[in-house]
């Protein structure tokens, strides 16, 4: 069995990773930290766990949990992950950080993005991305994995076969993204009340969000060049799901089945990635509460123009899921373990 402890287990993010992780025939769950509810029953903070898991959240303790862990989640906000991720690798156990702080192969572009000084770059240079269908290899040698931010791994995912086989012009691509109230987690604030989100959406952070400059990154290292490109989030009344439109350039008139053959073949045999068919393209609820990723796209030959639509639960696949797969990576499992289900689609 692996040993499994969550710090930061009471956001939505550590919750849906316990959810998950209660599923998964290989993993045993040590610990379950929260500063801001140490001492409680999980399941007086989340009711949905009354009657089926009870156990009882910590503190914080470095020692302790490195002592009884394979492996630590950390599921807290950029900032707070660095001043503890460092910490818990000296004591030589593994970690999957889900905040930005370890996502970026350039220090200054996180420094610039998130406005604050890196703590401890010199594990920037051992941390590989988390994105499996990208950096599988890495991944499986890791000890410390950045899971991706849940924008970046569905813009990401959506054109990076373009990306890679120069299918595109690399300075057109624009992103609209759209995603549910989760994405803001738990933190309140007046944009997140009801009264101000229901019949409603909104465009926030644009040409600002720190998302943006994953994106490039990583699409940049992909192209074998400097990639700056257009991202707009929305938030919009759903609870969970992503759906990014993205929009580039074509570098010549390809026909459909040409561009549907490169995305297979860079697709092939990865367990979560769906390629619609012409004339098909993919919707939050068929993704929502699985892993899985959803990609469909059309050519506008009067614009010579492709317009992808990609799809995922910004809570699995756009975080806690596509952790426990790179969990898997990392310890030679099935990377499906635990994190193969279909999506609830009601």
């Amino acid at each position: 069995m692996i040993n499994v402890s969550i710090i930061g287990s009471t956001g939505y993010a550590g919750i849906e990773l316990l959810r998950l992780l209660m599923g998964h025939p290989k993993v045993h769950i040590s610990h379950l930290v929260s500063q801001s509810h140490a001492g409680e029953s999980i399941s007086n903070i989340y009711p949905n766990f009354k009657g089926v898991y009870e156990k009882i959240c910590s503190p914080l303790d470095i020692d302790t949990i490195a002592k009884d862990s394979d492996i630590v989640f950390t599921s807290l906000p950029h900032g707070a992950s660095d001043s503890i991720v460092h910490f818990v690798h000296d004591k030589g156990v593994k970690i999957i950080d889900l905040s930005g702080d370890y996502r970026y192969e350039n220090l200054d572009i996180y420094e610039k993005w998130y406005n604050r000084i890196h703590q401890n770059p010199h594990l920037l240079d051992i941390s590989v991305y988390g994105l499996p269908e990208l950096y599988r290899e890495d991944i499986q040698k890791a000890t410390i994995v950045a899971n991706p931010g849940c924008y970046s791994t569905c813009s990401i995912l959506g054109i990076a076969p373009l990306i890679a086989n120069n299918l595109v012009e690399p300075n057109s691509v624009i992103i609209d993204a759209k995603s549910g109230t989760t994405g803001a987690g738990k933190t309140l604030s007046q944009g997140l009340h009801f009264s101000e989100l229901d019949e409603n959406m909104r465009a926030y952070k644009i040409a600002t969000h720190r998302h943006t400059s994953e994106i490039e990154e990583k699409l940049s290292l992909l192209a074998h060049e400097d990639i700056k490109l257009s991202f707009t989030p929305h938030l919009i009344p759903i609870k969970r799901g992503i759906l990014c439109t993205i929009y580039a350039n074509l570098n010549s008139g390809y026909p459909f089945h040409y561009i549907y053959d490169i995305y297979r073949e860079f697709y092939d045999n990865e367990p979560f990635i769906e390629i619609y068919d012409k004339g098909e393209l993919p919707e939050p609820k068929f993704v929502n509460g699985s892993n899985a990723c959803h990609i469909g796209f059309a050519i506008d030959n009067r614009l010579n123009r492709i317009v992808i639509v990609c799809t995922l639960d910004n809570l699995i696949k756009g975080a806690s899921g596509q952790a426990i797969q790179n969990m898997n990576i990392m310890f030679g499992l099935d990377e499906t373990t635990g994190i193969k289900t279909p999506a609830w689609y009601l």
